[in-house]
This record gives structure tokens, sequence and C-alpha cells, in this order.
């Protein structure tokens, strides 16, 4: 009896959480989800060991910084939101070693947090403006 309770508790916790993370009809602060998929993610940071000669500059040229990703199946700017990152929208402005064709890297500020998200399997979202 007790486990009936418990396994319905469980159940409506998980369908809470699961409307907190999908985006109702599609929307993010003005923007649309065009595309959603499943690929491994893994974290890196701006160490001269993770990145080329110029570790603070994304292959787009600009300077890293919270919400930068990189992925070579995505174009230069494409909008991005990644279940478990609430409603940060990420921006696609560096590569990874061409090595890895369906891949996300996300960058994060310090080693220990980079470290700490290690490799997983995540859902993102391919966002367009409104």
């Amino acid at each position: 009896m007790r486990a009936t309770i418990y396994l319905r508790i469980i159940i409506l916790g998980l369908l809470a959480l699961s409307i907190l993370f999908i985006p109702s009809s599609g929307k993010i602060k003005g923007y649309m989800v065009v595309k959603s998929g499943a690929v491994v993610a893994t974290a890196y940071n701006s160490l001269a060991s993770q990145t080329d000669s110029t570790p603070w500059i994304t292959a787009s040229g600009t300077r890293c910084r919270k919400g930068v990703i990189a992925s070579n199946f995505l174009p230069f700017g494409t909008k991005v939101r990644i279940d478990g990152f609430g409603d940060q929208i990420f921006t696609v402005e560096d590569r990874m070693n061409r090595r890895y064709t369906k891949r996300i890297d996300i960058w994060f500020r310090s080693y220990k947090d980079a470290m700490r998200f290690g490799r997983r399997k995540i859902k993102y979202h391919v966002l367009e403006s409104v």
C-alpha cells in the first residue's frame, strides 16, 4: 500500500518537473523551438591544454563567456536551450575537433565546474526568433 502511494508521488513529481523543463507551446522569451534532439555534451574552459593557442577567443572571433557553446553540426550564431540549464540561452560561437560531429561542448569559467559537468547525454532545443 505504501509503495503504491510513494510511486504515485514520484510519478507526480516527475510530471511536475517535466512541465517546468519543457517549454510550453515551443516558445521561450521571444524564441520558438524549431528543432530538438539529444546528443552527448561535454564541458570545457579556457585552458591552453583544452583549446588552441588563443584559449579565450572562440572560432567565431568572440571572447569566451557564459552562454558560449561549441558545436560542429550547428552553424555559428545558432541559439540553443539545453535541458537542465533553465531558460538560459546558449549561442554556438566555437568549434570542436572535427572528429566530434554530433556533440555540444559547453564553456565553463572554471575547470572545477567543467569537470563537475563531465560528459553526459543532454536534450537540446534549437531556437529561432519570433
